[in-house]
């Protein structure tokens, strides 16, 4: 942009020299010479800070490595690279057998828990029959045993000899204590046939709910035996064919998926020349892909970090001389394109050149526009490498 500047300046002195007749001599040259570096110093300088420019500006997308939930071996890759796909889509397929096996195995579990919890009910039923049951034999006991010791009592109270003996009424007391004893136990088995019934979480047996878990695992990870695409975009560079191995190692990644919608234009100018830009300021862009062609554009945001700056955890202190934080970094700016560029082939990473004009002495923003055309002019002049 400079070298445009001195070139231009240098082409008007050359015409007026000439056009003029102004002969050349050390005061005319000194003139020119000391008039341009005054001139291009003070444009440049307006410029850079009211219509920064900026030679750095790339259009960045999403890349996402596709790593399978689960493992195993790849038995279908329907997927073509580069290819359209819709959030859904198949990538590629494992095989689903032995994930299956697991699934029938839960169910299988499941419903033999399930007939459990019948069979539990069941049992209490019968464990209160045996409470009913044992405490009407201890009643028939102990009516028994009432009945002979009131028989005996009665007679010693009228003068005569006792209607039964010692022996068995003591008889009768001991079958009595047994009853109850049976009644207890009864009690017992019935309380404990309860609560291994009732006892749930919400609402549900604890056994069942568990295999309840495990098959809901299970068929998650049956699922995820086929990869599908995780938004609208398309897979680059795919290697993988059935017979491979898949496994859910993070650093093993299978395939790419590149987001088609999760793009972003954005330049980079130095932290002096973003003083005055704001959201909403005009710009303009020139792709070295189409040149001659400006595209008209506006700043949709100044992003407000800087790679120097971050810090993350770690076992190490703040070092202010590492190369990272010496260097003073850019800031970038994300900038918005309002004309279409379907009919142009601009892939992820294209790089451009950007244009943003201020408020700020808007009339010199004319100066900043005929320099990006001609820079876009000039690359119409490529080599190939």
């Amino acid at each position: 942009m400079d070298l445009l500047l001195i070139l231009t300046y240098a082409a008007i002195c050359w015409t007026i020299f000439k056009v003029f007749r102004i002969p050349v001599n050390q005061w005319t040259l000194a003139t020119a010479v000391l008039g341009g570096i005054f001139l291009i110093s003070a444009l440049l300088l307006i410029m850079s800070y009211n219509h920064p420019y900026s030679s750095d500006g790339r259009i960045y997308f999403t890349s996402a490595p596709v790593i399978p939930t689960v493992g195993g071996q790849v038995v279908e890759v329907p997927v073509t690279p580069n290819v359209p796909l819709k959030k859904g889509d198949v990538l590629f397929r494992i095989d689903p057998r032995p994930y299956q096996f697991v699934v029938d195995q839960k169910r299988a579990a499941l419903a033999e828990a399930e007939q459990n919890v019948l069979q539990l009910k069941a049992a209490l039923d019968a464990a209160n029959a045996g409470v009913v049951g044992a405490e009407a034999s201890r009643d028939r006991a102990l009516q028994a045993f009432q009945k002979f010791q009131d028989s005996n009592e009665n007679a010693k109270s009228s003068g005569r000899g006792a209607v039964y003996s010692e022996l068995e009424v003591e008889n009768r007391r001991g079958l009595y204590l047994t009853a109850e004893a049976t009644a207890d136990t009864a009690r017992a088995q019935a309380a404990q046939a309860r609560l291994a019934y009732e006892s749930d979480i919400n609402g549900t047996n604890p056994t069942v709910a568990r295999l309840k878990a495990e098959l809901g695992n299970a068929e998650y990870e049956l699922d995820q035996t086929t990869v599908r695409a995780p938004s609208d975009g398309y897979v680059t560079q795919v290697f993988l064919r059935p017979g491979m191995m898949a496994n859910p190692l993070p650093l093993r990644p299978v395939m790419v998926f590149i987001d088609s919608a999760d793009r972003i234009l954005a330049a980079a100018f130095i932290q002096n020349s973003l003083q005055r830009v704001r959201a909403g300021d005009e710009a303009e862009v020139a792709f070295r892909a189409v040149p001659g062609k400006i595209f008209k554009a506006r700043v949709a945001q100044v992003i407000d970090v800087m790679a120097q700056g971050q810090l993350q955890p770690s076992g190490a202190l703040i070092d202010p001389q590492s190369p990272e934080r010496v260097a003073p970094g850019q800031t970038l700016a994300g900038i918005e394109l309002l004309e279409p560029t379907d009919q142009y082939q601009l892939p992820g990473g294209a790089v451009a050149s950007v244009a943003v004009y201020t408020d700020h002495w808007h009339h010199v923003a004319i100066l900043r526009k005929v320099l990006l055309r001609m820079s876009s002019w000039m690359n119409y002049v490529f080599l190939e490498h």
